[in-house]
């Protein structure tokens, strides 16, 4: 993987909020932009219908050859299907993409032949069952960048009643599994799913609170308004900030490996959970 491919991949960690735009409406990019969005997703496939698919790649193709052009990711369509091939053929008509989102992802050899004929990293949406069957062999395919997950097609392919508590048990194990596989591979942390509800703050905010606290690195969005959630409910609170510079400043003035702060006992993960924070 050359070096070019390899600091594309190192930012996308820092990608907390991943906004979708439907290709049929490029206009919308420079709103998703003058959002906060930290990555601009344009769908070339669930969003637009087949009959739209050529204007919307044309659309497309003239966006990235534009003046005001800013690196999008493209969200193309499933592996071996027609609108894939000519997905591809646009793709590598436009070298500037940040990088390409592959629907449908289903095995190693479906993301190898995006990254080889496009030269881009690639995200990885699991959407079926064998997808995330296969989720370690995929891992170890060169161009590989993070792994996100399509929920309601999953739920759909594994029999799952979508807003039952048995719903919200699966999420959590195919989170972990992500998680798991990503971090064996050394692969950016993957990418939580929708919200659907955008007029839903409360329960977007809950939402990003458990996938933040488990370790993924950011959300996919579908509307602007989902930008400023996120970006807000990830913010650390005055308090957390306070007790993880005390603990630091503790840490290099005493050298000590364990040690208290106003009782809490802080040791050798503590210590680095703080720096982290700290970092970011």
């Amino acid at each position: 993987m050359n070096s070019v491919i390899n600091n594309k991949i190192e930012t996308i960690s820092q990608n907390k909020t991943w906004l979708f735009v439907p290709a049929t409406r490029i206009d919308r990019v420079a709103k998703a932009f003058a959002s906060g969005a930290d990555a601009v997703i344009v769908d070339l496939e669930d969003a637009v219908a087949p009959e739209d698919k050529a204007s919307a790649r044309e659309a497309l193709q003239q966006y990235h050859d534009s003046a005001g052009y800013q690196p999008i990711w493209v969200r193309i369509n499933k592996a071996g299907s027609e609108e894939f091939f000519k997905d591809i053929v646009l793709c590598q008509k436009m070298p500037n993409l940040a990088g390409v989102l592959l629907a449908k992802t289903e095995q190693a050899e479906d993301i190898n032949n995006v990254h080889q004929l496009t030269n881009l990293p690639v995200t990885a949406l699991i959407e079926s069952a064998i997808g995330l069957y296969q989720i370690d062999s995929m891992a170890e395919t060169v161009g590989l960048a993070a792994f996100s997950y399509g929920f309601l097609d999953l739920c759909n392919d594994l029999h799952v009643q979508v807003g039952t508590p048995a719903a919200d048990i699966i999420a959590n194990q195919i989170r972990y599994q992500l998680i798991l596989t990503s971090k064996v591979h050394q692969l950016s942390p993957p990418i939580d799913t929708i919200y659907p509800d955008f007029n839903d703050e409360v329960g977007l905010s809950d939402r990003v609170q458990l996938w933040s606290q488990m370790g993924m690195s950011g959300m996919l969005c579908i509307h602007p308004k989902q930008v400023a959630v996120v970006q807000q409910t990830l913010q650390p609170t005055d308090e957390t900030l306070l007790f993880a510079q005390r603990v630091v400043e503790e840490y290099e003035r005493s050298g000590q490996a364990v040690f208290k702060i106003d009782g809490e006992m802080v040791d050798a993960p503590v210590i680095e959970r703080s720096r982290q924070l700290l970092a970011k």
